[in-house]
């Protein structure tokens, strides 16, 4: 008599990429053993895509495109030098584009991002001697580790929806870091810091470290392979603040 196929085995050992994003989320070993076994990535980075722009245009339909400006040029010294009506121009050019905009970064931002973190990544664990791995397999330990940014595109849909648009910062919908606790005002080289250490991410850098561990899990330990990982993030975050101190 064939033996009827578990919950957990029709999920965890499924090619099937939408299990997998459960998978990824709810039982993560047994999953990123099956990611690097046979390493599927596209599902992944195009529903990221998908949530990218739905973000947009639920930002676009409310209307919050205009008090998201509006505290931006109050804290930019130089438009605060222009005339009002040199003021009122550069409204209506950033509301204009600024939708359009957005929908290109949700196709472009992605797809791009995954690839150049699958490298950098890449370079790291097979530099460090940890593993030996294909960039394939980079690449969907990757799509698969940003499972929780999924997650966090429908809570800003929601909240986006929920409340009051004036109210809604476009790059901290979600408080999930401390950065979004900040006073207004605060340094953005500080904003930038404390937003950087996003519960989303960690979760992210979590997953990174069992996916890559699985690669050749009787040499590259889980916790190794989260400090691997957690270097190059690191690394982003320093470039990050460094560069928003420069510019600010």
């Amino acid at each position: 008599m064939a033996s009827i196929p578990t919950p957990s085995q029709t999920t965890t050992g499924s090619d099937n990429s939408f299990a997998r994003i459960f998978g990824a989320i709810f039982s993560p070993k047994p999953t990123f053993a099956s990611i690097v076994q046979r390493p599927t990535w596209v599902v992944p980075v195009i529903l990221g895509c998908i949530l990218f722009i739905a973000v947009v245009f639920a930002f676009t339909q409310r209307g919050g495109w205009q008090s998201f400006f509006q505290k931006q040029m109050a804290d930019n010294s130089r438009v605060q030098q222009m005339t009002p009506e040199q003021r009122d121009n550069l409204m209506e050019k950033q509301l204009k584009y600024a939708p359009m905009f957005g929908y290109f970064e949700g196709v472009v931002i992605p797809p791009v991002a995954a690839l150049l973190v699958a490298a950098v990544l890449l370079g790291i664990f097979n530099l460090s001697g940890a593993t030996k791995t294909t960039f394939k397999v980079a690449l969907a330990i990757v799509a698969f580790a940003w499972c929780p940014w999924l997650i966090h595109g429908l809570l800003s849909i929601l909240i986006i929806f929920l409340k009051d648009p004036a109210t809604v910062d476009l790059q901290n919908v979600v408080a999930s870091n401390p950065g979004a606790f900040l006073p207004e005002g605060s340094a953005k080289w500080l904003t930038a810091l404390l937003g950087s250490i996003d519960i989303f991410a960690i979760w992210t850098l979590i997953l990174l470290g069992i996916g890559f561990s699985a690669t050749n899990p009787k040499k590259l330990s889980f916790g190794k392979a989260v400090a691997l990982a957690g270097a190059g993030w690191l690394v982003f975050i320093l470039l990050k603040v460094g560069l928003t101190a420069a510019f600010a």
